[in-house]
């Protein structure tokens, strides 16, 4: 036991021996003048052969070193670049997901504005046919006369889902012509059979 803490002990003595002898040696490797002027030497001549490396390189169209790693640099760039682009894109993609739902509201809003001008239509047509004068021969009689003078005339039915129905009725007028009312009374029926 004792030889082997001796052996120990005697490994560690000359390990630290040798560490400050190997320091020692640096140090004044480091400090000689002729050892650090070699050194900035052979690094001059190093960066020297590797611009000569390059200008050769260059004479014969082909890539040195440097320009591999510079190119490597860019394409690195680029990658992430792209990444970042994929990226917006998927961002884009999801909103525009999101936002296609409201295409069926804008096919069902159209379908709304079709049946309103349609309705707008039917109405001009029906204020046009009332605002006609009858011809004196074709004057009907009197109201006071008629028994149902005081019924109303049904222009049209707009019959929608989304409104539930809307009727528009219109008061006869006294002195309207028969053929004014034979043609309301066709209107009539010929919406009844498109609704």
């Amino acid at each position: 036991m004792t030889t082997d803490a001796a052996a120990d002990g005697l490994r560690a003595r000359i390990s630290r021996q040798s560490e400050d002898a190997l320091g020692k040696l640096a140090q004044e490797l480091l400090e000689s003048p002729f050892v650090s002027t070699a050194l900035s030497r052979a690094f001059d001549a190093r960066e020297k052969a590797a611009q000569a490396q390059e200008v050769a390189m260059g004479a014969l169209n082909l890539p040195s070193a440097g320009d591999l790693e510079r190119l490597t640099r860019r394409v690195r760039s680029v990658s992430q670049r792209l990444e970042g682009v994929e990226d917006a894109l998927d961002r884009v993609d999801e909103r525009v997901g999101a936002v296609s739902g409201t295409g069926a509201l804008q096919e069902r809003l159209a379908a709304i504005e079709g049946q309103l001008t349609a309705f707008a239509g039917q109405l001009s047509e029906l204020a046009a046919q009332l605002a006609q004068p009858a011809p004196a021969a074709e004057v009907a009689p009197s109201a006071a006369a008629r028994p149902d003078a005081e019924a109303e005339l049904v222009a049209s039915v707009f019959d929608t889902p989304d409104f539930g129905g809307a009727e528009v009725r219109v008061a006869p007028r006294a002195g309207r012509s028969t053929r004014a009312r034979a043609a309301a009374a066709r209107k009539r029926a010929a919406s009844r059979r498109r609704a």
